[in-house]
């Protein structure tokens, strides 16, 4: 099955919560592995094998009365799709999608709720690759963003959702049906994590969601709204302006680029062998630092030093936890250092801090 899709192929069991057991594999090797571990704890259902595509993840929270739908915004994140719509960082109104894509995603949304005969609410989560969208699930439910999009458009959709399930229509409650105008500011719901609390627990992210939290960004300009975000989140950057970037070597074209931006914000940058090599051919000064296993100085006496700021590290497949991976990044988060393991996090925290930290201003959300 997996060939005949075509790597890389998304394995799980059915009828899971928040991406329990999940995986990207990118191999048979990884499908065997994944599998086996799956297969420790009998399964009643089938294992499900999908075509992984890799865009941009959209997502909605509406209220259908039956015929018509009011749908308050589209949240788009950051994260690229692999990482559970928990753990991304979640930007109303969308800032990078087509008129043509948003279009798409309120008339999906409105056939969808209506073919279910949904009377409430509804959540959607799609996929758009290019001006192409597909739609990853729909919960004819409430969502952990209800809160977030009610919050942040002023449109209270619990209260909407009860009248409507008490038999009101739309149009009866004051509102135009279909995708709402986007508002004028930015609003970023940032994911909070609890890893230091957890040990030996993996960090990585991927589709089995791991945030225990969340906080929230707002303001008119978008790098201002992600700075609040990533500082709500515990993230408070520059300390030491001294990072460690360690990656697998296909995001290595990526990670030049990231690691490029932040030794313009006057970051020293520590790397591994290969990815020190590759970020110095692409103009970056990497210094470069030995394994857990080499002689000293190691990336373990640099974290155990509290002089680095930042670890973007990208895992390689696979859960041993005798890696240099996970190794390095569990003293990170031990030790107080912020990790991250997805470059789209690392763009958008680079971003952040390139543009948002100038002057803060404040948004009272009780007037929107």
């Amino acid at each position: 099955m997996a060939n005949r899709l075509g790597y890389p192929v998304l394995v799980r069991p059915s009828y899971v919560l928040g991406g329990q057991g999940m995986q990207i594999a990118y191999s048979d090797e990884e499908i065997e592995e994944f599998m086996e571990i799956i297969n420790r704890i009998e399964q009643d259902h089938p294992i499900l094998v999908d075509k992984y595509l890799m865009g941009k993840e959209l997502e909605v929270d509406a209220v259908c009365d039956g015929t018509d739908i009011l749908i308050p915004g589209i949240m788009e994140h950051i994260e690229r799709t692999g990482v559970h719509s928990g753990d991304s960082i979640s930007v109303y109104p969308a800032p990078t999608v087509s008129d043509t894509v948003k279009e798409t995603i309120a008339e999906y949304s409105r056939r969808l709720a209506k073919a279910l005969h949904v009377k409430g609410l509804i959540n959607i989560q799609f996929i758009a690759v290019d001006e192409e969208v597909y739609v990853i699930e729909v919960n004819p439910r409430s969502s952990r963003t209800v809160p977030y999009i009610s919050k942040v458009t002023g449109i209270p959709i619990v209260d909407l959702a009860t009248e409507v399930i008490l038999g009101k229509k739309i149009t009866e409650l004051g509102y135009k049906p279909g995708l709402q105008p986007a508002a004028e500011y930015y609003a970023i719901k940032m994911p909070v994590f609890s890893f230091e609390k957890i040990r030996g627990a993996e960090i990585s992210l991927g589709p089995e969601m791991k945030s225990t939290g969340e906080c929230l960004g707002i303001a008119k300009d978008f790098d201002e709204a992600l700075y609040k975000a990533f500082l709500g989140a515990g993230v408070e950057l520059p300390k030491h302006k001294q990072m460690i970037i360690t990656v697998k070597r296909a995001d290595q074209p990526e990670a030049a680029e990231v690691a490029k931006r932040f030794e313009a914000l006057g970051y020293k940058i520590y790397a591994t062998r290969h990815t020190a090599d590759y970020l110095k051919e692409q103009g970056v000064a990497a210094r470069k630092v030995n394994k857990l296993s080499q002689e000293s100085p190691t990336v373990m006496d640099l974290l155990l030093g509290h002089k680095i700021d930042l670890v973007i590290n990208t895992p390689t497949q696979g859960r041993d936890k005798n890696r240099d991976g996970f190794l390095i990044r569990r003293t990170a988060i031990e030790t107080g250092v912020n990790v991250i393991t997805s470059l789209d996090t690392a763009n958008a925290l680079a971003s952040s801090l390139e543009n948002g930290g100038q002057e803060l201003t404040v948004i009272d959300i009780a007037t929107i």
